[in-house]
């Protein structure tokens, strides 16, 4: 019998099976206001005076801490609690401590109502090029600093409501909890207008307003599909009233201090925003005052549309450069094939590529927030190019962010891929914002009506265009084309015609505003066709190196 041997001993090694090499370092901390597109557009668009109050919070979202609060508002997503203890019906959302942490500093950076009380011009573009920064954050408690944005122009519909609640919406305090409104310091507003059987056609809603016998004031029943932020403490509402949809004013809490019916049945389980509740509430008795005429409740409640559609823009104009950068950081600090990849010059035209798209969405945010600054004091010129002009963007910007997030994601490889890296995250956001506030069909739609309807519609966009006349041949080229494409255009091409004028609007800013090498990349590609169906695809002639050193912090 042979005689048994042991099994050989693995030598001891004082290291592990290998060091950690060629990994990047963490990019945060870093400044999300280091952005020449965003300060440049800042300064342009009236709001200057705002650069140090948007650097100091460009600083904040950018740090570790603001970064962990992102990731724990969405690892820990709001629970719905139906009841209490007892069995008394209480309708309550309990978010993480870190949603209240982001809620409390963008509510307190004006992020929120606050510039319908800043008489300064450029108040409105100051918070929008706030939102630029702080979304890098995250992006689902965005919805309720939006909507509360957005319902103070409706709110004026009714003026003896809005002497009541447009002080504390346009307040800096973030102050949770439900109580009386009007015992609070600052208050949240939210919007319940899509059902289930209608979606954006919101002239089938079948919640019923009936009169009571107090002049103004109504009670609801019904069942609305998607309500986000059912912790807000107002709500404006669409129900049918006996002379047709109307606009409400819905608190969550009634002047004496009792509950409103306002029963939460669900929570939707969403693909992003996961940080963000979206509720189906249920309306069974619910007290609601009128906001303007019975029967004019789409007219009433389009401006607080107007206001989020800006604001979609805006939240993709930030996720494609939240993206960027974090493409742009590991592409600096990894090797592969002997070189950094940011020296590759493959993917050196990726990044240049994304570098584009994003300060063109960038630029053109910024526009739209000046045009609804200069809009909202008096300018009939801007207000008619804001109507057009923001559901161009709203259509062209928000369904870009999709494709310019997953690319981004890749420049990563397999690490962006993983939840960690933070890709994941700004990829499942980048769908929402073309879906919400009316989905692409709709807000094309609504550029090809305020076309037919009112000639001087075109006629501020043709004036905005002619800004950069002469400027760049191919520019030129394209606006005479998109005069021909106007008076041919229809229904079942809304899609085209709108796409044609978003890039078209886009050049002439950059033409007007951006570095040569920027602005003539961006007509090659985007206008003259010397590109390809995917990002990466820029024209051997490009300058790569003038495009990268303008986007990315420090010289790549």
């Amino acid at each position: 019998m042979a005689a048994k041997t042991s099994a050989p001993t693995p030598p001891q090694s004082p290291h592990v099976t290998h060091d950690v090499t060629n990994q990047p370092p963490p990019l945060t901390p870093y400044d999300a206001s280091e952005d020449a597109a965003l300060l440049e557009g800042v300064r342009r668009e009236g709001a200057g005076w705002a650069e140090a109050e948007v650097r100091a919070l460009g600083l904040r979202a950018g740090g570790a801490e603001a970064r962990e609060w992102g990731e724990l508002a969405n690892d820990h997503a709001p629970v719905l609690r139906t009841h209490d203890r007892y069995g008394h019906r209480v309708d309550e959302v309990d978010f993480h401590p870190s949603w209240h942490r982001l809620m409390e500093v963008a509510v307190g950076a004006g992020l929120a109502g606050a510039p319908w009380a800043d008489e300064r011009p450029g108040a409105h573009v100051a918070r929008t090029a706030g939102g630029l920064v702080w979304g890098h954050t995250e992006a689902g408690h965005g919805c309720p600093t939006s909507m509360t944005y957005a319902a103070v122009p409706a709110l004026r519909a009714q003026p003896d409501l809005a002497k009541v609640y447009e002080p504390l919406l346009t307040s800096r305090v973030y102050e949770p909890g439900l109580t009386v409104p009007t015992d609070k310091r600052g208050l949240l507003a939210g919007m319940g207008m899509t059902e289930k059987q209608g979606g954006s056609d919101v002239r089938t809603n079948t919640t019923a307003a009936t009169p009571t016998a107090e002049p103004g004031v109504y009670t609801l029943r019904g069942h609305k599909w998607f309500t986000s932020a059912p912790m807000c403490d107002v709500f404006l509402v669409l129900a049918q009233a006996p002379d047709g949809l109307s606009c409400f004013l819905v608190p969550r809490v009634l002047p004496d201090g009792t509950r409103n019916p306002f029963r939460i049945q669900r929570l939707k389980d969403k693909l992003g925003n996961r940080s963000n509740a979206s509720s189906e509430p249920e309306f069974d008795g619910t007290v609601a005052w009128l906001v303007g005429p019975e029967g004019r409740g789409v007219k009433t409640i389009i401006e607080m549309v107007n206001c989020t559609r800006l604001d979609c823009v805006m939240a993709s104009a930030t996720l494609m450069r939240a993206s960027f950068l974090e493409a742009g950081h590991h592409a600096t600090h990894r090797r592969a094939f002997g070189a950094r990849l940011s020296e590759q010059p493959l993917m050196r035209n990726v990044l240049a590529d994304l570098a584009l798209e994003s300060e063109a969405a960038t630029t053109l945010t910024l526009r739209l927030a000046g045009a609804a600054d200069r809009a909202v004091r008096g300018d009939a010129r801007e207000a008619a190019f804001r109507r057009i002009a923001t559901a161009v963007g709203k259509y062209w910007v928000t369904k870009r962010g999709p494709a310019f997030t997953a690319e981004a994601l890749e420049c990563l490889g397999g690490n962006g891929y993983v939840e960690e890296s933070g890709m994941p995250r700004h990829y499942r956001e980048a769908p929402l914002l073309s879906i919400w506030e009316g989905s692409g069909n709709v807000n094309a739609l609504d550029v090809l009506r305020a076309l037919r309807r009112d000639s001087g519609t075109a006629q501020a966009l043709f004036d905005e265009l002619a800004l950069a006349t002469g400027a760049d041949g191919r520019l030129d080229t394209a606006v005479r084309g998109l005069r021909d494409l106007l008076a041919t255009g229809s229904e079942a091409g809304a899609r085209r015609l709108v796409e044609r004028i978003a890039l078209v609007l886009q050049a002439s800013l950059l033409v007007r505003h951006a570095p040569p090498a920027v602005a003539d990349a961006f007509c090659a590609t985007r206008l003259a066709g010397d590109w390809g169906h995917a990002f990466g695809t820029l024209p051997d002639g490009a300058d790569l190196t003038a495009i990268l050193d303008r986007a990315l912090p420090g010289s790549v």
